[in-house]
């Protein structure tokens, strides 16, 4: 049985001018991989509610998961929430559970839960909380569908508390063989790897090192086994 297989929605503008660098792909990817679900496909959009709409639509049809970061904090461009209950077309609003989470957090603060605040308390209809240990605002769940911050620290303990939940499969797990030789010489040999071997990812990545070319050629993939046949093979083409 295939792996189940995901994609990332990255929205931020500040993203997309440089202003910030994303290292939210980054974990979610690797942590995805540790479980067995494949990540597919990321896409940047900016704070625009059509973009974020659109997007959300496409890659929830077309993927078991999506895992979205960005825009779900107490400030007028945090629109996110809107955007996920719009492409699905149920209502928001400030719900009682997410409401007293942030009540307790901020009673325990010393600080008022003013409006802005209770903004993160607005969670679509239908759609399951995320625990945020950081920062105690949640994210959500509605369909497919996972909403998580944008702040790295909050995002990773979101992560971390969605992934137990999900239906995941084989853990991938790859190989790497270093090889002195360039693209254009392996180019052959790794297509004829690629057909004896179509259950496996063959991916060549070139290097120079002490002015020599080389590549590292990386083998990825469910069964251990498998990669590990696949690069005694590859390598016995060049001892």
């Amino acid at each position: 049985m295939p792996n189940p297989t995901a994609a990332m929605l990255v929205i931020g503008d500040e993203i997309l001018s440089g202003r910030t660098q994303d290292a939210n792909t980054n974990h979610l990817a690797k942590a995805l991989t540790e479980r067995g679900i494949d990540l597919k496909e990321v896409r940047v959009v900016s704070d625009e509610p059509a973009a974020i709409i659109a997007a959300v639509q496409a890659l929830s049809a077309g993927f078991d998961h999506v895992f979205t970061s960005g825009g779900i904090g107490p400030t007028h461009d945090d629109i996110t929430a809107d955007c996920i209950a719009q492409a699905f077309e149920t209502p928001i609003d400030i719900r009682d559970d997410a409401r007293a989470l942030l009540a307790a957090h901020y009673a325990s603060t010393g600080r008022e839960l003013n409006a802005a605040r209770l903004r993160m308390a607005r969670i679509p209809d239908g759609a399951t909380l995320i625990d945020n240990p950081v920062s105690i605002a949640p994210g959500f769940s509605l369909g497919n569908v996972h909403v998580m911050a944008g702040v790295p620290s909050v995002f990773q303990t979101m992560v971390a508390s969605l992934l137990p939940s999900l239906t995941h499969g084989a853990p991938l797990v790859s190989q790497t063989v270093k090889l002195f030789k360039g693209e254009g010489d392996l180019a052959g040999p790794l297509a004829e790897l690629s057909d004896s071997y179509p259950d496996l990812s063959i991916g060549s990545y070139p290097f120079q090192e002490r002015g020599i070319y080389g590549s590292n050629i990386v083998l990825r993939g469910t069964d251990a086994a498998r990669i590990a046949l696949a690069a005694d093979a590859l390598r016995a083409q060049f001892q």
